[in-house]
């Protein structure tokens, strides 16, 4: 468990093999060994991926753990065609976010690592200016793009691939910072204080020639006291009163689009959430929209003429009013501000875009519980690659035929495949091997199931089996609840704190995994039924689906457990004031009440609109759809996690059950993750030790 990152990441070499044709894993053979929680825990996982403009190369974001520093790393991965092999680009552990330059000869990515002047931090956990930095890929080490302490938020490449463009918060000058201390010392002006954000161009060759420079240790520079102090050699391109959270030239270099987000990083209203359009030479920006949509995944169409964006399952809906709905593609004519929604007629969630370089318009689409990728035409899409299973981080060459996606099944880790070209998709090879030790080990085995609910509706989910005992009955079954509500529990890979299904069927738990109404993938109505009932609708699902599984001799009566974490949490807090029948509950990041949770959710407008207003306005419903005034009912077991820094779910909601829990004298134990948010992505032993204590939660409570 104690491996370095390296000598995990090192086991990442070149696999020739393609697509699998089958899914569905069958019992393993005895002689393969269970996997270990080390050994689990220990996964890389993939972040991103991106290909050369000339189709010949990949850049891939990777995570892992650095259990001696009590941390997670992220570096840059380098597959060559001509060699064939994946091997590390970058090795500081603070590195993400890659793009090409336009001719292929460099990577930008953003980064936190100090600067060469700068000494190394004693203190890994805390976090350094987050720089865009700048890295050829035939050798040659890293150099910052500027040196300024400002935290870049989006980057991108300009079109001729001269400049960066990144976004940082407006800088105050001396006059006004020292105004404000003044006046203010050390308190917080709760929104006042909340500054936009500047889109500054810093070109390539000042970056380069300062970086070679023999130079003392770096000095900030001082503002001057009635001008914000940015990079000597950066141009002011345009002002925001909003974050600017991505970044896409045009083809031509004439323009820029930007997309915005709230500075407070709350979503309280999604106007906040718009796309702008700016002279590349700079100027006023022009607001493109007008919606309650959150777009994101930019991308221009070769022309230069139109936009293709995602807004994502949800994130509200540019039709109309706020609603969420499954993720949808829109063309935008950057002109006149009209737009048209693509691939209307597919029934599934849109998870990803990517456009070719002839123009072609490609999307991941999650239906059921398989994700693909498909070429749009319209409000028509067809699929292209058929191989069952998830894939994800589509992208195009910009010059040339070649395309980029991850491939993952339930027992097949994410690698990054490479294809030609569009019509030799499902011919495509991996380029990498990350977690072979996956393949080492016993493979549990899995199959779709399918249910009616309370009202007629079917329901769809997976269950996944110990290894060995696929399709046997009576088994002690542990239903795992996905979180969001709008995800989908599937046939990919996952390895972590979240998402650890597979480990639990290796310790012998037959694993339910139900997509209940609110999940994505199964069409908008499917989605849209949670509304307003945001847990009693989807609680008749997941309690429907572990009757039938009774009912069929599937599962143990007698050794039903249940868990989730955040959403998975809401769930799992609120079905055990519903029925006795679970004997142990593991439980992470979920509220158990709503009025409190939406005024200290950073999603609060997402969280009004499930219940159908604020809490003065559906005051009922805040309270029958909430655990708490009904937690007199509980008597599972119930093991609690979370992080006290968590702006999603307050971990003051962790500590309200187990106050509650205690005063029931329940049994229950809270776990908390200090320095943690809602992702506990800050230090690898909070996951682990999570999962660690859960799994014996569950055998100390749910095998008795």
């Amino acid at each position: 468990m104690r491996s370095t990152q390296a000598s995990a990441l090192l086991l990442s070499i070149l696999m020739v093999a393609g697509l699998p044709t089958n899914a569905q894993t069958s019992p393993a053979a005895p002689s393969k060994p269970p996997i270990s929680l080390d050994e689990f825990m220990n996964a890389t996982d993939i972040l991103g991926a991106r290909i050369s403009p000339d189709g010949k190369a990949v850049v891939i974001s990777a995570a892992a753990s650095d259990w001696q520093h009590n941390r997670f790393t992220e570096d840059l991965w380098l597959w060559k065609k001509k060699n064939g092999v994946a091997t590390p680009l970058t090795h500081a552990g603070h590195d993400s976010s890659p793009q090409w330059s336009p001719d292929g000869r460099m990577i930008a990515f953003l980064s936190d690592r100090p600067l060469p002047t700068e000494p190394p931090s004693d203190d890994d956990s805390k976090e350094g200016t987050t720089r865009v930095w700048l890295i050829p890929i035939d050798g040659g080490e890293a150099v910052p793009l500027y040196r300024d302490k400002l935290d870049a938020h989006a980057f991108a490449w300009s079109s001729d691939g001269a400049s960066v463009v990144f976004s940082v918060t407006q800088a105050l000058s001396k006059a006004a910072d020292d105004a404000q201390k003044e006046e203010w010392k050390d308190v917080i002006r709760w929104r006042e204080q909340e500054r936009g954000d500047v889109l500054l161009s810093f070109p390539v060759a000042a970056a380069i020639h300062n970086s070679a420079k023999i130079s003392p240790p770096h000095q900030d520079p001082k503002p001057t006291a009635d001008k914000p102090a940015y990079p000597e050699d950066a141009t002011v391109l345009t002002t925001s009163s909003l974050q600017i959270k991505e970044i896409a030239p045009s083809p031509d270099g004439q323009q820029i689009a930007f997309e915005t987000g709230p500075v407070s990083l709350r979503l309280e209203n999604p106007s906040a959430s718009e796309l702008f359009l700016v002279a590349a030479k700079g100027g006023d920006a022009h607001q493109l929209t007008h919606n309650q949509g959150l777009e994101s995944d930019i991308h221009w169409m070769p022309s230069g003429n139109n936009l293709i964006l995602l807004v994502r399952a949800a994130a509200g809906s540019i039709e109309g009013p706020y609603q969420d709905v499954q993720g949808r593609i829109y063309s935008l004519d950057t002109s006149t501000g009209n737009f048209i929604r693509l691939g209307a007629a597919f029934h599934g969630s849109w998870e990803g875009a990517a456009v070719t370089s002839d123009g072609t318009i490609l999307a991941a689409g999650l239906t059921g519980i398989d994700q693909h990728v498909y070429r749009i035409d319209g409000d028509k899409a067809t699929v292209v690659s058929n191989a069952p299973g998830n894939n994800n981080f589509l992208d195009a060459a910009r010059h040339s035929s070649e395309l980029l996606f991850t491939h993952s099944t339930i027992t097949d880790p994410t690698q990054v495949f490479v294809a030609d070209s569009l019509p030799s998709v499902n011919d495509a090879k991996a380029v990498t091997t990350f977690n072979p030790i996956f393949h080492e080990r016993a493979q549990v085995a899995w199959k779709p199931y399918r249910w009616k609910s309370n009202d007629g509706t079917e329901v769809e989910g997976v269950l996944i089996y110990p290894p060995g005992k696929l399709n046997e009955k009576h088994l002690p079954m542990l239903t795992l609840i996905h979180g969001g509500p709008a995800d989908a529990d599937g046939n990919r890979f996952e390895a972590d704190w979240y998402d650890w299904a597979t480990l639990a069927a290796t310790n012998g738990w037959l694993v339910f995994r139900p997509n209940y109404r609110g999940s994505s993938g199964y069409g908008d109505d499917f989605m849209l039924a949670i509304h307003p009932h945001l847990v009693s609708a989807p609680g008749h699902d997941i309690l429907s689906g572990v009757d039938a599984l009774v009912h069929d001799g599937i599962a143990d009566p007698d050794h039903l457990t249940i868990g989730g974490y955040s959403y998975g949490g809401y769930m799992t807090n609120w079905l055990i004031t519903q029925t006795h029948r679970f004997k142990a509950a593991v439980t992470g990041a979920g509220a158990v009440e709503h009025a409190a949770n939406w005024g200290n959710d950073d999603l609060t407008w997402d969280d009004a609109w499930y219940l159908s207003g604020t809490p003065w306005e559906k005051p009922e419903l805040y309270q029958s759809e909430a655990a708490l005034f009904q937690l007199n009912k509980v008597t599972t077991p119930t093991h609690i996690v979370g992080g006290n820094a968590d702006n999603r779910v307050s971990y003051f909601e962790q500590v309200l059950l187990e106050r509650a829990l205690e005063r029931l004298n329940v049994p229950h134990e809270l776990l908390v993750f200090p320095g943690e948010n809602h992702p506990l992505d800050k230090n690898p032993w909070h996951g682990y030790i999570k999962v660690r204590e859960e799994l014996k939660w569950l055998a100390r409570y749910g095998r008795n």
